[in-house]
């Protein structure tokens, strides 16, 4: 006899098995709008709101239009798990976008499993996303080694010697200080200090001190923006002068240079959308039309670096319900694998990646390496 669980997964699913209610196509949405993250949350979601709002006044999608069913994961891995299951047994959505953290996109992955729905992960760099066997993530943003496979070609160009991090003290910034060691291990640089620190920390001069009295030429920092802005000030206050390189594409370069002013001058910053100079984009035309849209609105220009992702991530899905055919959950799943369009960030088609039989997707966007200078965003020369 099948057990309770079993049984109660089993009805569930079979309440799942559709999103359409009426006239629309239901999405979840599970994103950071309370919290340390609340900021890049919250531009996620309005970007997912202009693709939900292009798309509808195209007509929809098979013929219906879409909803996304929209949640607080509060920046906490146990909330966005507690909403990943209601968006599914509650809200009936049969596919979802989430969960911006590395840490919380981790916790939803296993209600993935048990609902078998998909999620099309947009912004989350742990390399263990995509490596621990879950059929059901999609994920269209770079992973914390390929965005360093992508650096790795700068490294000389820099002249980097010695290297020291200062990371988030999860997933998001464990990852990267990982991934980014053995790139530059390789590269024959030296790894020195690997410095963490919490989520919502307001005070890093510890840290700071400690990297101001290495001997290494480059920090490289994994954090959310506003702590950026935080570090970059602390930084400025105690006279560290230090090559700057920040990682996992989520810094709004906009909002550090309105927010932190001089502190960032020099700062560098690898992002994966390169809104001031729209015709060296992908699709440059998309990218006006969007930054229009976004200016449109009232939003701060600075939004656009996080926004984009939440563009795309509803473009995909789109993408993946108009080849499904239907709005059941293993067919939208299935039909991630043959999503093939150019997005703000570059081709967005799913690689298999992680064991065989229960591989995950992966995209492969574009990266780019930017620097603060004289309160505007450069590209370097190297």
């Amino acid at each position: 006899m099948p057990s309770r669980f079993t049984l109660t997964t089993a009805i569930l699913l079979a309440l799942t098995v559709t999103g359409a209610r009426g006239d629309t196509i239901r999405i979840g949405v599970n994103e950071p709008l309370t919290g340390p993250f609340a900021a890049s949350g919250t531009y996620v979601v309005n970007g997912a709101k202009i693709a939900a709002d292009e798309i509808n006044a195209r007509g929809g999608v098979l013929g219906k239009k879409l909803e996304l069913v929209i949640e607080d994961n509060k920046s906490n891995p146990t909330e966005a798990a507690a909403v990943a299951e209601k968006l599914i047994t509650s809200d009936k959505t049969p596919v979802m976008m989430g969960a911006w953290g590395s840490s919380l996109t981790l916790a939803v992955m296993p209600k993935l499993v048990d609902y078998e729905v998909p999620m099309l992960v947009e912004t989350s760099s742990s390399g263990k996303i995509t490596t621990s066997g879950n059929p059901y993530v999609f994920r269209i943003s770079p992973p914390s080694s390929l965005e360093a496979e992508t650096f790795a070609p700068m490294v000389a160009k820099l002249g980097m010697k010695k290297v020291d991090f200062l990371v988030l003290n999860n997933d998001f910034g464990r990852g990267a200080a990982t991934d980014f060691g053995k790139m530059l291990k390789e590269k024959g640089v030296q790894v020195g200090l690997t410095e963490t620190m919490d989520q919502g920390a307001q005070d890093m001069s510890a840290q700071l001190s400690k990297l101001k009295a290495s001997d290494s030429d480059t920090i490289m920092i994994t954090s959310a923006v506003d702590q950026l802005v935080l570090l970059f000030k602390q930084m400025s206050a105690l006279g560290l002068k230090k090559r700057v390189i920040t990682t996992g594409g989520s810094q709004n370069p906009d909002q550090i240079i309105a927010q932190a002013g001089s502190a960032a001058d020099g700062t560098m910053h690898l992002t994966t959308f390169l809104p001031w100079i729209p015709e060296k984009t992908p699709d440059p035309k998309a990218t006006e039309t969007f930054i229009a849209e976004w200016k449109k609105r009232g939003f701060e220009f600075a939004g656009v670096t996080e926004s984009f992702r939440g563009y795309d991530g509803i473009r995909a899905i789109a993408h993946a319900i108009e080849k499904a055919g239907k709005t059941e959950s293993a067919a939208i799943a299935k039909a991630f694998w043959a999503v093939d369009f150019v997005g703000l960030n570059g081709p967005i088609r799913f690689a298999k990646s992680g064991p065989a039989g229960k591989e995950s997707g992966q995209s492969k966007p574009q990266v780019y390496l930017i620097e603060i200078k004289d309160g505007r965003v450069v590209v370097p020369t190297l």
